[in-house]
């Protein structure tokens, strides 16, 4: 497949499902007396957990009901054409083994297999497209890494890791981004077969001349591999939009994704009951899509790697409801 016909191909499929899992999983939006904010997978921040607390939760992350094969088939009975699933959120944590850090699922728990490659596996079993995220900037359990120069006093949470790692002064991005990042995205993008697409997040400081970097590692390694606007300093060859927005604009002369959530949080919070019914969903669809617009619906997995029963529901009937008006 060539980029063009990447292109084609993703202005075509117009709904997705993204899927955010990592360790923020196992506390379900809870820790300790306090809970973790609008959004589960930024425990990590919100609760300011030290990193020698946070780091005990890959040594109990087991999620014995993961199967990438019912999530596959969840997707196409929704009617998704593609998945999105975070091979390394902010926390740091991956779903996939890497030489250059053991704080992995592989490596460093007992569950002991990899994630992205079981799904990779299954999506090419079911013919389903597989986009990985990371998070090329922030990673929490880095000291070097980005997000420090971030002024943001409205926010919520620290966008840096300021509570185990507060001397911004003798912070070099340098070294986290060539040491980690780098390694990293390469080892994404050789290990699993074609993806569709990688999507980089939070360009809080990242400098150009990084982006380029990572823009051209993936051009160099799998051409056709689309990448979102979240690289940072104006790359990409599509434009993700703000999380949630719906715009009314009208895009069908670019290529545009809006990432949105099923209930409230990406990732799993046990109290957040917030959810968007079926209709809600395929109204929402048909207005971004009649924009140009694909629908990027996430879906976060409990500690145990199963989909909430609600998520499953309102998918499939969304699957049902457009196949039947089809």
């Amino acid at each position: 497949m060539t980029l063009e016909e990447n292109k084609k191909w993703f202005k075509e499929a117009k709904f997705g499902m993204m899927i955010h899992f990592g360790l923020y999983s196992v506390l379900g939006g809870e820790y300790k007396n306090s809970r973790g904010g609008i959004n589960a997978e930024w425990i990590r921040s919100k609760c300011r957990i030290p990193k020698d607390e946070y780091v005990k939760l890959a040594k109990v992350f087991n999620p014995v009901f993961f199967d990438a094969e019912e999530w596959v088939k969840l997707a196409k009975d929704a009617g998704m054409q593609y998945i999105v699933i975070t091979s390394k959120h902010h926390e740091g944590f991956c779903l996939f083994k890497s030489d250059y850090d053991d704080f992995n699922c592989v490596d460093g728990t007992p569950f002991g297999r990899d994630i992205i490659g079981e799904l990779a596996e299954a999506c090419r079993k079911y013919d389903m497209k597989l986009g990985l995220y990371y998070s090329q900037e922030l990673d929490w359990n880095e000291p070097n890494s980005g997000g420090f120069l971030l002024d943001k006093p409205e926010s919520y949470v620290d966008w840096a890791n300021t509570w185990d790692y507060p001397d911004n002064a003798k912070k070099d991005f340098a070294q986290y981004f060539y040491s980690k990042a780098i390694p990293q995205v390469r080892e994404i993008l050789t290990k699993y077969g074609d993806l569709c697409l990688i999507w980089f997040d939070t360009p809080v400081m990242i400098p150009p001349e990084y982006s380029d970097e990572l823009y051209n590692l993936v051009r160099e390694l799998q051409p056709h591999c689309l990448v979102n606007t979240r690289i940072g300093n104006g790359r990409g060859d599509y434009k993700s939009m703000g999380d949630n927005e719906i715009p009314d604009e009208y895009m069908q002369d670019i290529l545009a994704e809006t990432p949105a959530t099923l209930n409230t949080s990406w990732g799993f919070k046990y109290y957040d009951n917030n959810w968007k019914d079926a209709d809600e969903v395929i109204r929402i669809k048909e207005h971004l899509n009649s924009r140009g617009v694909n629908y990027l619906l996430n879906v976060g997995p409990d500690g145990l790697g199963r989909i909430p029963l609600p998520s499953q529901e309102i998918l499939r009937e969304v699957g049902r409801k457009t196949m039947h008006n089809a």
